[in-house]
């Protein structure tokens, strides 16, 4: 199914960024775009799934979107997991359930909050660029709570943009990602666009500080498996 190309930025941006309509129309490709080598980390994830593959393994997708990762898992699993995505956005989930039932894919969507959401029974979650958007103080907190909503021996992963505390080296790695961005068609003026929305809305930490959140949650282990500049791939195991 293929999905529209984003042109959200292209005109004056009139709010700050939000998951509606507009961009779940356009999101498969906003992704594909806009994170680097996000195709590569998403197989690399489903393969981590795939390792720890069991009948009846219940794996999560927190900010499923249009349910494309949990789609690729589905294809490639040859046991029963139990497939699960939740989102805030209805958008996201109209988008999701459409792609599910156009691959006769049995996939559970639910509209929830991942903060309000009970966290019971789980073996592996997962997270895509989805902490980033929450406030700092409530991501410990839900972290703590994933922790303990996992099954002994479970696992969170999760992907994440992140800040440097070398100050410079930090101005240039955002550098070297706008001159990404522009090698996949985005223009100066939609660059600069969807940087100031995202002001104040993705509010990144450095690894160390995921690494310690997690630690301080109670991951027993916290490894990074991927990263391209300030974008990196966690594994967290209890």
């Amino acid at each position: 199914m293929a999905g529209m190309k984003d042109k959200v930025f292209e005109k004056p941006i009139e709010k700050k960024f939000e998951f509606d309509q507009a961009v779940a129309s356009v999101f498969d490709d906003m992704l594909s775009r806009s994170v680097p080598f996000y195709d590569e980390v998403r197989r690399l994830a489903v393969s981590l799934i795939l390792a720890e593959e069991e009948e009846g393994k219940r794996v999560l997708d927190l900010g499923v979107s249009t349910a494309k990762f949990l789609l690729d898992l589905h294809s490639r699993m040859e046991t029963k997991m139990q497939l699960k995505g939740i989102d805030n956005s209805p958008a996201m989930l109209e988008r999701a359930e459409q792609k599910c039932q156009a691959f006769g894919a049995a996939i559970d969507l639910e509209l929830a909050d991942m903060m309000s959401y009970e966290y019971h029974n789980e073996d592996i979650v997962v997270a895509n660029y989805t902490l980033q958007f929450i406030r700092p103080m409530q991501r410990i907190a839900l972290i703590k709570r994933l922790h303990d909503g996992l099954n002994d021996g479970g696992m969170f992963i999760f992907s994440e943009k992140v800040v440097f505390g070398d100050k410079r080296l930090d101005k240039e790695m955002i550098d070297i990602y706008y001159t990404y961005k522009k090698t996949q068609g985005y223009s100066d003026y939609e660059i600069a666009q969807k940087r100031e929305a995202l002001e104040n809305v993705l509010i990144p930490f450095t690894i160390e500080e995921n690494i310690r959140m997690c630690k301080e949650a109670g991951f027993r282990s916290v490894d990074t498996v991927f990263q391209w500049a300030n974008f990196v791939t966690f594994v967290a195991k209890k």
